[in-house]
């Protein structure tokens, strides 16, 4: 399966790691899983990780990104990770090196690289990289076991998704082997809230409405989001879960209002709802998608959208 991928890396001297932005667990612990193995394996490259910062997955060792010239990408192999469209690559420069390899695990979205190797049966792009490592024989850091845990255990949510299957648990258990997995500490910060955190959860329960045919959703102005204190990603990507269990909700999106527009972020556990991310720029899996949408008006057509596909499929 990765026989171009190694072939690829096997050819450059530099190699520059880059993923989407606004990261999660998954984007972070692709990246730094990829460099660590590059860099413990192929000691003689300059391998170098960048994007914006990693946000509230700081915790994660080697997460903080790269800072690098632009003249490093004369002559450098770019990967990209986690991520099947253009617009969501953070920093740009990733177009201006000699070739492009992209490993990921979304439905494919448009053309980025010269080399592709896209898996979307996989949990997780953490997923993909600890099968790439073991299929490849390459030997795993501490960093790289931890990073490539953490990263399937977010994508997969906690291994209760439906991409979740016996080869998740084959991979989980061939880092777990390593003895360098600290459960204990990944949970605490994965998923432990100090008080100011689950109250900023409880207010946005509160906010939680339904449109006729049942989706949940939560709507957040640029006002609401700033009295929040909290970061865009706490509140757009962090919020969507507050709906996830929800008796009799199939469906669940959460928008947040930012100065470059309408973060979505689409969930779902009966539907295929990448379709609807997609006719609005985005993408993503089949029951997890997102997209960056112009306005309020284009949020509520997106749940008109919803209500139709969840109608049709009556």
């Amino acid at each position: 399966m990765f026989e171009s991928a190694i072939g690829e890396i096997k050819k450059y001297n530099r190699i520059i790691i880059h993923r989407h932005t606004n990261p999660d667990g998954d984007a972070i612990g692709s990246q730094v899983g990829m460099k660590e193995l590059l860099k413990k394996n192929f000691p003689e490259k300059e391998v170098y990780a960048v994007g914006d910062p990693a946000g509230r997955y700081a915790f994660i060792k080697g997460s903080t990104p790269d800072v690098i010239p632009d003249e490093y990408y004369n002559g450098a192999l770019c990967i990209v990770l986690d991520t099947s469209a253009k617009a969501l690559i953070s920093d740009g420069r990733y177009a201006t090196a000699e070739r492009i390899l992209r490993m990921d695990h979304h439905i494919f979205c448009e053309e980025i690289a010269d080399v592709d190797i896209d898996e979307p049966s996989f949990e997780s792009c953490c997923g993909v990289i600890t099968a790439f490592a073991k299929e490849c024989g390459l030997e795993l850091t501490s960093v790289a076991a931890n990073a490539l845990y953490s990263g399937m255990v977010t994508d997969s949510g906690r291994f209760r998704y439906d991409s979740t299957n016996a080869r998740t648990f084959t991979l989980a258990s061939f880092l777990m082997e390593t003895g360098y997995i600290d459960t204990a500490y990944l949970f605490r910060n994965l998923y432990s809230d100090d008080l100011s955190a689950a109250k900023l959860r409880a207010s946005f329960v509160l906010k939680i409405k339904q449109t006729e045919k049942g989706t949940a959703y939560i709507y957040t102005t640029k006002d609401e989001l700033a009295s929040t204190g909290a970061d865009i990603f706490t509140v757009s990507r962090g919020m969507v879960g507050t709906m996830a269990d929800l008796k009799g909700v199939d469906i669940w999106v959460n928008f947040t209002e930012t100065d470059s527009g309408v973060l979505c972020e689409l969930r779902s556990s009966k539907y295929n709802i990448n379709p609807v991310a997609v006719a609005h720029g985005g993408g993503g899996h089949a029951k997890a998608s997102g997209a960056t949408l112009r306005d309020k008006a284009e949020a509520m057509q997106v749940l008109a959208e919803l209500d139709k596909l969840t109608e049709e499929s009556l």
